[in-house]
């Protein structure tokens, strides 16, 4: 059955305890290319419907669906990696009770080329219980696209039947077959929700004969996550064995100077505000598709904002850089006589590529306190308002942020979604961390 403690809140501050940790565990050799987890296709791809409990950070244990390629249902599925032109074939077997009924998948974006076995669904051949489908397709444009179930959509992926697809063009380092969309990071942000009276209701009918009968009238969620957990589980490290059935984090990390890609997928059927604090994104696709400039098709167009509206069914991906600009010091580090030099463009940037905000280059600490607004304030901050160990921490504070690195929340900007079950904080927010240069990152 689905469960509550009776102590939710003492066991959502173990958890956010439990995800700081995290920050100083996740050390190891720099990735020079650090991207998305999932399972890289190279061949046929077997996904089974099963059924399950998730954990979330208020103590509830919460039966849900999932696609998995394995022995456990997953939340969100797993994230299928392939390479554009190369055939797509997924095999669906459905392994939930039989009061589920059939169940199927939709690959939006993409055309079915074949299918087989299954029966007749309203959108797509359904695999029925204890049986199963065949769906191919090519992958022929880059970019993010989602997969989720196209039976009883409006029940079935809130259950928890949904998942990422990436598509990668030929130099796994960009998103698109364009240099601006090349990246130094990636993270994959999949905005979900789950409505406890479904999951209730499936549940409680699940050992009968079916179909399962959900209550009429407002679809109000009562979890909000990423990337199928709650903060503060999204912080926590991927794989974790406190969350066997969600095995993918949100923490994003980079350091200054580097580019990041945003892959947010919005599931469901509630538009999300994601909010990147600390700067703004440029947005340079939606749903698999490059927004160019209709004067010049090499040059992208896409929006420079700080909110993301994560539609239903869509996807958008967005380029976020932090350069250290106007903080007053060199944020790379940079010494008389160690070879570096920064010749700035028009804008004021080093043309080679770099990022560095020229007018701080080779500028020692101490300097002038920055202006209020570009610095990080909170529970992570070091105490210094230098990017690196400089500073003593004020009273109280417990070293919660090693490597002094710069915090910023990202989240829903809407505030009911950072909850979990009425407790806040949760919810759909994460974290990122500008680490110092020469600080080690691992994804």
């Amino acid at each position: 059955m689905t469960i509550f403690e009776s102590s939710r809140l003492v066991i959502g501050l173990a958890r956010l305890f439990s995800a700081t940790i995290v920050f100083v565990a996740l050390l190891a050799p720099i990735q020079a290319r650090a991207v998305v987890d999932g399972v890289i296709v190279s061949g046929p791809v077997d996904l089974t419907a099963r059924e399950g409990y998730v954990s979330m950070p208020d103590g509830g244990s919460i039966y849900s669906w999932g696609y998995s390629t394995g022995g456990a249902m997953q939340l969100p599925g797993p994230t299928l990696i392939v390479t554009a032109g190369q055939v797509v074939t997924v095999t669906l077997h459905n392994a939930l009770p039989a009061a589920a009924g059939n169940v199927s998948i939709v690959f939006p974006g993409h055309t079915v080329t074949s299918t087989t076995g299954g029966v007749p669904g309203n959108l797509v051949q359904e695999a029925p219980v204890g049986g199963s489908v065949t769906y191919s397709f090519t992958a022929d444009q880059p970019g993010t696209y989602q997969y989720y179930s196209g039976t009883r959509t409006d029940f079935q992926v809130d259950m928890g039947l949904y998942g990422a697809l990436i598509v990668r063009p030929a130099d796994p380092g960009c998103g698109y077959d364009l240099a601006e969309s090349c990246f130094d990071r990636e993270y994959l942000f999949l905005l979900s929700t789950m409505d406890l009276q479904l999951h209730q209701a499936a549940e409680q009918q699940a050992a009968g004969q079916g179909p399962i009968i959900t209550s009429p009238g407002e679809y109000r969620p009562e979890y909000f996550m990423i990337n199928g957990r709650a903060a503060p589980d999204t912080m926590s490290e991927k794989y974790s064995p406190l969350l066997p059935n969600q095995p993918y984090n949100a923490l994003a990390r980079m350091h200054p100077g580097e580019k990041m890609l945003l892959r947010i997928v919005g599931s469901g059927r509630i538009i999300h505000p994601f909010h990147t604090h600390g700067n703004h994104v440029r947005v340079i696709a939606n749903d698999g598709r490059l927004l160019l400039s209709a004067t010049d098709p090499s040059k992208l167009a896409g929006p420079s904002i700080f909110t993301i509206p994560a539609i239903p069914g869509g996807t958008t991906d967005a380029i976020f850089e932090w350069t250290g600009k106007d903080l007053g010091w060199d944020i790379y580090g940079h010494t008389p006589g160690d070879g570096s030099s920064c010749i700035p463009g028009s804008d004021g940037f080093d043309i080679h590529g770099s990022q560095e905000w020229c007018e701080d280059h080779l500028r020692p600490i101490p300097v002038d306190i920055p202006a209020l607004s570009s610095l990080s304030f909170g529970g992570f901050y070091s105490g210094s308002p230098y990017l690196g160990a400089m500073g003593s921490l004020p009273p109280g504070e417990g070293g919660l942020n090693p490597n002094a690195g710069f915090s910023y929340m990202w989240h829903s900007h809407t505030e009911r979604e950072m909850i979990n079950n009425d407790i806040f904080p949760g919810g759909m927010m994460t974290m990122l961390i500008i680490e110092a240069p020469g600080v080690a990152i691992t994804e």
